[in-house]
């Protein structure tokens, strides 16, 4: 119930009135039962902006850092986070792909809407990376169709690095759904895997209009920190 006051009294005005987002393709999230909106993801209020333009609960997968930060805004963060009944996900160990599988699996069972980001991590620089097919997964154990969903504007807005969103015009895409019951029972195929997970950032880059880079975002956010070694000449 709370969540439902917090959202209507405090959140959907005060970021309608902040960010004035323009929406498309609002009717192809159902109005009941289970479904995943896989989003691009651009900028830390994608977050926000996103599930408060549905009428329904959107429940996000989210790092478990973000529950367990520091000083003041930490605090504010963890319970933001927290009174929206977001989820917390470690990232670190072999297990977590199948932990965060599991998680969304039981947000599905309770046919509710999951939202998760394929791309595991924020765009550093406005890009589309590759999905991870922990998205096709869930999809495909649970038979519930995948919603994709393009933020525009929010890595000009607030890209990483930046704490404060520049006040800007935001549009959120909602495209077609996407059915892969015809990969039942076959969850456990690599291939099957890829190719269902391909199919949404397709669909993902169709409604961005983003630039396209066929490599895992944490990688080449990896490469770039990594500083040069320059040998000296003896």
């Amino acid at each position: 119930m709370f969540y439902y006051v917090f959202r209507a009294v405090v959140l959907v005005p005060l970021l309608r009135w902040l960010f004035r987002p323009r929406v498309e393709g609002l009717e192809h999230v159902p109005h009941a039962g289970a479904a995943i909106i896989a989003g691009n993801h651009l900028s830390f209020c994608d977050s926000f902006l996103m599930p408060v333009m549905i009428k329904r609960r959107v429940t996000f997968l989210c790092k478990k850092e973000y529950f367990t930060g520091r000083g003041l805004k930490g605090r504010l963060t963890a319970a933001f986070f927290r009174v929206n009944g977001q989820i917390p996900v470690d990232r670190s160990g072999e297990g977590a792909g199948r932990a965060a599988v599991e998680e969304g699996l039981r947000v599905l069972g309770r046919r509710e809407l999951l939202g998760i980001y394929p791309e595991g991590t924020r765009s550093h620089d406005g890009r589309l990376y590759k999905g991870k097919v922990g998205v096709a997964a869930m999809a495909i154990r649970s038979g519930a169709p995948v919603i994709p969903c393009a933020m525009i504007g929010t890595f000009e807005s607030q890209p990483i690095g930046r704490r404060l969103p520049r006040l800007m015009p935001i549009t959120i895409r909602f495209g077609k759904p996407l059915d892969f019951s015809r990969y039942a029972g076959m969850e456990e195929r690599r291939e099957v895997l890829r190719a269902a997970t391909d199919e949404i950032m397709y669909a993902l880059l169709k409604l961005s209009e983003q630039e396209y880079v066929d490599r895992y975002a944490a990688e080449a956010k990896a490469e770039q920190q990594t500083p040069v070694l320059v040998h000296q000449p003896h």
